[in-house]
C-alpha cells in the first residue's frame, strides 16, 4: 500500500513540474516583441487550362458472341443421407469418488496438548 501511495506522490510531482514548465514557457511567449509584418506576396498568375477537343464519330460498339451461356455444373446431391454408427457404450461406467463431508485436521496447526 506504501508503494501505491508513493506511486501517486510522484506523479503528482511529475505533473506539477511539467504545468510549471509550461507556464514558463507560455510567458515567455507572451513577453516577446510583436514580430515584423511580413510583406504581401504579389498574386501568382493563373493557368489557363485549354479545353478538350469534342469528340465528332462514335467510337464502334463491341460484338457480343450470339448463344446463350453453357449451363453451370450442378454437384451431385445424395439423395439418402448415409448412416452413422456409433461404437458401443462400455457396459460398467467408472464410478464418481465420493467428497469427504469433513475437513481432516493437519497435525502441525492444531494446539498443543500442554496449553502453551
Amino acid at each position: 500500500m506504501a508503494s501505491f501511495k508513493l506511486f501517486f506522490v510522484a506523479l503528482f510531482l511529475a505533473v506539477s513540474f511539467s504545468n510549471m514548465g509550461m507556464g514558463l514557457a507560455a510567458r515567455q511567449l507572451l513577453q516577446m516583441p510583436a514580430l515584423p509584418n511580413l510583406p504581401t506576396l504579389p498574386p501568382l498568375p493563373s493557368a489557363t487550362v485549354p479545353s478538350l477537343p469534342q469528340p465528332t464519330t462514335t467510337l464502334p460498339q463491341p460484338s457480343f458472341p450470339s448463344g446463350g451461356l453453357p449451363p453451370l455444373p450442378s454437384a451431385a446431391i445424395p439423395a439418402s443421407i448415409p448412416k452413422v454408427s456409433l461404437p458401443p457404450l462400455p457396459s460398467n461406467l467408472p464410478s464418481i469418488p465420493a467428497i469427504p463431508a469433513t475437513i481432516p485436521s493437519i497435525p502441525i496447526l492444531t494446539p498443543s496438548p500442554t496449553g502453551n
